[in-house]
């Protein structure tokens, strides 16, 4: 150990960790509009009309979409908008979060 790290009693082994990201996901299902989807995309997740676009054709073809990578806590609060939004709008949306 270095003399400066010895008064200052902070080691170079300290590591900072980066914090847990997850993953926002899309799940088709047979009753939310196409329409809705990229609404939801623009509005929540601030996409431009071609990326959301790109993602709704993701979940209609592959049956799910990633909307973004976050931190938890935003991830948390996106999933739950989502949620909101597609309640009040009386569809199905499905939305979840995956650890990345």
């Amino acid at each position: 150990m270095h003399d400066e790290e010895r008064e200052s009693g902070v080691g170079l082994a300290e590591e900072v960790r980066e914090p847990k990201r997850f993953k926002v996901l899309l799940h088709n299902d047979d009753y939310t509009t196409m329409e809705f989807v990229v609404k939801v995309l623009m509005q929540i997740f601030r996409k431009t009309e071609a990326e959301a676009v790109q993602i709704m054709l993701n979940v209609h073809n592959k049956g799910i979409g990633v909307c973004g990578v976050y931190t938890a806590e935003v991830a948390e609060l996106k999933v739950s908008l989502v949620r909101r939004m597609a309640r009040q709008n009386g569809y199905p949306l499905k939305c979840s979060l995956e650890e990345v």
